[in-house]
């Protein structure tokens, strides 16, 4: 009987440990949101929330984005700079794209980083640990 309760905690104990990897591993990246989409008077105004949860200081941040049209073509080509991002730190950031209605995108995608600084280097971290996500009927992602 003791043996069993010895194995059970075992197995309680090691499954504590394996969910709290999961969920170490879940933070453990770089949230890039499209918040919202909305129409003004120079196009359509994109509004991003980034979340740096990488654990590093990201100093220079930058991704090449395509613009899809509402017919599935390649309509732009973007750099979005997002600039420095402190860890933990949540920034809002906007871009206008010029003479382009709203509900003429179907899609943004990260085409490439364009610059990931961390410490004076080029990482990949911002790639990598890159999770996407839209709040849009825009569809946004790699």
């Amino acid at each position: 009987m003791k043996k069993l309760a010895s194995i059970a905690t075992a197995l309680w104990f090691a499954g504590g440990v394996i969910a709290g990897s999961s969920a170490l591993a879940q933070e453990n990246n770089f949230t890039l949101e499209l918040n919202s989409a909305k129409d003004n008077a120079n196009g359509c105004r994109l509004t991003y929330v980034a979340i740096n949860k990488t654990g590093i200081i990201l100093e220079k941040t930058a991704y090449e984005v395509v613009v899809f049209d509402k017919d599935g073509g390649v309509s732009q080509f973007l750099i979005l700079e997002f600039g420095k991002l402190p860890i933990g730190k949540t920034k809002v950031v906007q871009f206008d794209l010029k003479d382009n209605k709203c509900t003429n995108i179907s899609r943004l995608l990260i085409n490439d980083v364009s610059e990931c600084e961390a410490g004076g280097k080029n990482v990949s971290i911002c790639l990598d640990a890159l999770r996407t996500k839209s709040r849009t009927n825009i569809g946004f992602g790699l």
